[in-house]
């Protein structure tokens, strides 16, 4: 364990001042989520906009393109937050029933497996099926937090807990130190919108 935080302290000291901001950006976007803040939109994009370009200049292709996708996402985000009814009532956070959740993990699953298999067999990736299903899997709940679907959060949980993993077994024990903080965020974001849309039903049925 000490080894562990060690490995993490300093990883941080030799982080860029570039990468740092990203990181700060990221925490930064997820708090304001959870505040069902829109100005969470623009703290995502720089961050996605930061990594882009790290991941680029390192040649790491398909997580700057991942993270090309989470920048047209900060903009759709922002214009679909900001977005207001007849009475100037913003979008409302809604849940989704038992089996439409099971529809989406069904689907994202047959996905994930399909793209595993390709990355598997025809790429030299390492833990091709766990890094492809984090991947699908984290693309479409970027979307469920725009729609503000109250379970993106426990569907972060576990992408959060499944990359730990990931990153632990490839010693990127700064990346493991934030996906914690991540998850974190996540449980607490998950009681506050529950909290947000349990209110809000209360007052459409009075």
């Amino acid at each position: 364990m000490i080894d562990f935080l060690q490995s993490a302290i300093n990883e941080l000291l030799a982080s860029s001042l570039w990468e740092l901001a990203a990181v700060v950006l990221a925490i930064a976007y997820l708090l304001l989520a959870m505040k069902q803040s829109q100005w969470c939109w623009p703290a995502a994009f720089i961050s996605t906009a930061i990594y882009t370009v790290l991941f680029w200049e390192s040649a790491l292709l398909m997580e700057s393109v991942l993270n090309a996708y989470y920048l047209l996402m900060a903009v759709y985000g922002w214009w679909v937050w900001h977005q207001k009814d007849d009475v100037g009532t913003e979008q409302p956070i809604v849940s989704w029933q038992l089996i439409t959740h099971g529809k989406v993990i069904g689907g994202l699953a047959i996905i994930s497996t399909m793209l595993g298999y390709l990355m598997a067999n025809y790429t030299n990736a390492d833990y091709a099926y766990l890094d492809t299903t984090t991947t699908v899997f984290a693309v479409f709940t970027t979307w469920m937090v725009i729609k503000k679907v109250l379970e993106n959060w426990l569907y972060w949980i576990v992408i959060n807990c499944a990359s730990i993993y990931l990153y632990l077994v490839k010693d990127f024990n700064l990346t493991v130190l934030l996906f914690i903080v991540y998850c974190v965020i996540a449980v607490w974001g998950y009681k506050e919108w529950r909290s947000s849309y349990l209110k809000y039903n209360e007052k459409t049925v009075n």
